[in-house]
């Protein structure tokens, strides 16, 4: 399988718009990256797989962005947004098969958001990365977390027996492992890169499904959600989602 590809990209396209509390979810994701964004204040973007909100509809300040995105309606839906915009190339294809387009622009800050646990070979893909950095690149991912709080509370309801077993939504969103801070740290040092910072960020008490519940019943309001995403600081390690900001090593 290609780099930076899932197993079924027309499953993942139609089952991605289906899934309940994904849209707030992916925000909060968004919210997270644009903070980075905005302290290391990059020139020059790459986004590799932008699903279906590219970054550059959240954060204006570059003077290039560039979008790989594998899937075919998710890259013409970036050209749509991007069609009124400049200093915006959308390429739909594989990093492994842009990689000779992508290394002719230098990148200083690259974002894998939502990728690493659903590609099937994540090492290649962060090696593919590697290879477009220089050693002052930022590369910015984030994955979901397998110590999130909704996954505590159902270890203690006795409704799985694992942090890291695969959950139904995993499974049909074609998910291939699930992380926490130790083991995808190990991963991105093992793929030649340092950690420079990272966290979790949103505790989410309830599944996607019982959130978007609750939102729509209107228990679960805006503030609430802002609320949530804050309280990460108060429980650091149990967020929904990790963050790391990478560099380059030395070796």
């Amino acid at each position: 399988m290609a780099v930076g590809t899932v197993r079924d990209l027309d499953a993942y396209q139609k089952d991605y718009g289906l899934l309940p509390f994904e849209a707030t979810q992916s925000r909060y994701r968004k919210r997270k990256i644009v903070e980075s964004l905005t302290r290391y204040h990059p020139r020059s973007i790459l986004e590799i797989g932008c699903g279906l909100d590219p970054i550059f509809a959240h954060y204006a300040d570059f003077a290039q962005m560039v979008v790989v995105e594998p899937g075919d309606a998710f890259a013409r839906h970036a050209r749509e947004l991007a069609r009124a915009r400049t200093g915006i190339s959308v390429v739909h294809g594989t990093l492994e098969d842009s990689a000779e387009a992508l290394a002719r622009t230098p990148y200083d800050f690259i974002i894998l958001s939502s990728l690493l646990h659903e590609v099937a070979n994540a090492d290649a893909l962060l090696r593919a990365t590697a290879s477009l950095c220089s050693s002052a690149t930022v590369v910015h991912v984030n994955v979901p977390n397998a110590l999130s709080f909704h996954r505590l509370l159902a270890r203690e309801m006795g409704l799985i027996g694992d942090l890291k077993e695969r959950s139904d939504v995993q499974q049909r969103m074609q998910q291939s492992r699930t992380f926490d801070l130790e083991t995808l740290s190990e991963l991105v040092v093992d793929n030649g890169f340092e950690v420079v910072e990272q966290g979790t960020f949103f505790i989410k008490p309830f599944t996607h499904a019982q959130m978007s519940v609750l939102q729509a019943d209107g228990l679960l309001t805006d503030r609430m959600l802002d609320g949530l995403y804050g309280l990460s600081v108060a429980f650091p390690d149990n967020g929904s989602e990790i963050y790391m900001n990478l560099q380059r090593g030395a070796k």
